[in-house]
């Protein structure tokens, strides 16, 4: 009898442990993606029942796909300017349109601003450690 509890609870340590070793359990199943999953619109009855019901496979007409809702609910459409905005832009002169893309054109006429701006586009770059202070007499 006493030989049997030391084998008995060695044989059920043993079933026990061989059972942790099956592949995880919980820990290694198929989960969603959470990412893709999105809400589903509201059903609303149309004000005319005569409507032709949609093509198989075609985008619903009244949402776009999951990335337009993204970005419009990030970015939002063109947002109106204050009365304040306005003035100072008309104030200030309004930019062209594709200022962006003449900017680096070589025929666009620049301002020279001296030569500690020269100097200081022309500085190697760096984080700053080896930075040393020169004082002109």
């Amino acid at each position: 009898m006493r030989t049997m509890k030391p084998a008995l609870l060695l044989i059920t340590l043993s079933a026990t442990l061989a059972g942790c070793g099956s592949g995880g359990g919980l820990l290694n199943r198929d989960r969603p993606d959470e990412f893709a999953v999105q809400r589903q619109a509201p059903l609303v009855v149309p004000p005319d029942f005569n409507l032709v019901p949609p093509a198989p496979g075609a985008p619903r007409p009244s949402e776009g796909t999951a990335a337009e809702q993204t970005l419009e609910a990030l970015f939002g459409g063109p947002a109106p300017r204050s009365q304040v905005e306005t003035s100072a832009l008309d104030r200030a002169g309004a930019a062209d349109p594709g200022i962006r893309s003449t900017v680096g054109d070589p025929g666009t006429n620049t301002v020279a601003k001296g030569r500690v701006t020269r100097d200081i586009i022309a500085a190697p770059e760096g984080d700053g450690a080896a930075a040393q202070a020169v004082i002109p007499s």
